[in-house]
């Protein structure tokens, strides 16, 4: 596998740093913090320990390879090129924001603060990096295919999803629509449908799973929920979306019988708005970065023929 001709590195603001950005400075942020009884030191420490982490790894990238640092915020407008290496420094939000704007690049994706971060989709911590980004660089590296999401709308709109997709209104009130599997439509009411991929089972689908479950225990003793609710995961890899309707209402108008299940290939996934002002679609909880989903508009859920290549080794 040929080599790499530059590495672009993409990091993301520090709560600190957001919030001298806020406050104008340090002092005025300090005071803030502390007057609303929170303790300014932690943002500091985690500040510190995000810089240090970075500064090291930019100390440490291999000779011979150019090298750019782009913020998360320029990534929309930001164009990556087909022998680039991207390496996120942040934690797994970041790996997500990226995988939508790459195209077949591979990201490797470094947790720049383990006690801080959980680290699913951070394979390396900044030493392993360090150790690594020479062969890395040079073409030789094992990597992990992750399933996206995509959702098309009928004018040629599309977004990606590396963990999911909220389909709904702006301000998270009942969103009407129509859902439509196959031969089989129905009108709903709902407060919006997510649809999970394999990497994003672990966050909203969990609590989903987490949620209803627990409703259920509080009107039925059954062991099965509570091991139902353990069944949340399944396979970064999988060619399967998880949708999950939530808050479905039940009127004259609208039903409640397609509120969870499994989108597989082959088996058209349709919505259809029936919301004349602020409809959205936005995928991985990025709610600026959006598809205007109004009345007239019908979009097709489905798996998205790229995949996010995530190196391991």
């Amino acid at each position: 596998m040929p080599g790499f001709e530059k590495i672009v590195v993409v990091t993301k603001k520090t709560q600190l740093e957001e919030l001298v950005e806020r406050f104008n400075t340090r002092g005025q942020a300090r005071f803030y913090v502390e007057h609303m009884g929170l303790s300014f030191d932690e943002y500091v420490a985690a500040h510190e320990a995000y810089v240090a982490s970075l500064d090291a790894l930019r100390r440490s990238l291999p000779d011979g390879v150019r090298s750019q640092l782009i913020e998360r915020s320029f990534l929309p407008t930001f164009t990556f090129g087909p022998a680039d290496l991207v390496v996120t420094v942040g934690p797994d939000g970041l790996v997500v924001n990226a995988a939508k704007y790459v195209d077949a690049q591979p990201i490797v994706a470094i947790n720049p603060d383990p006690s801080r971060m959980d680290g699913v989709l951070l394979p390396f911590d900044v030493g392993d990096a360090i150790d690594a980004l020479p062969g890395i660089a040079a073409g030789h590296f094992g990597e992990a295919a992750i399933s996206m999401a995509r959702a098309r709308l009928n004018d040629g709109q599309e977004l990606l999803a590396l963990n999911d997709l909220f389909i709904g209104r702006r301000t998270h009130v009942s969103a009407r629509y129509a859902l439509r599997i196959g031969d089989y439509v129905e009108d709903q009411s709902s407060s919006g449908i997510i649809v999970s991929t394999g990497a994003g089972s672990t966050g909203w689908l969990r609590s989903v799973i987490t949620g209803a479950s627990r409703v259920i225990e509080a009107f039925a003793e059954d062991p099965n929920v509570g091991a139902a609710r353990e069944q949340y995961r399944f396979e970064w890899a999988s060619d399967s979306l998880v949708f999950s309707v939530r808050e479905p209402f039940v009127s004259r108008t609208s039903a409640a019988n397609l509120v969870f299940g499994r989108i597989d290939p082959g088996t058209p996934f349709e919505v259809i708005s029936q919301m004349p002002s602020d409809g959205v679609i936005f995928s991985d909880g990025v709610e600026a970065d959006y598809l205007a989903f109004n009345s007239g508009a019908i979009a097709t859920i489905e798996l998205a023929d790229r995949k996010l290549r995530l190196v391991t080794a």
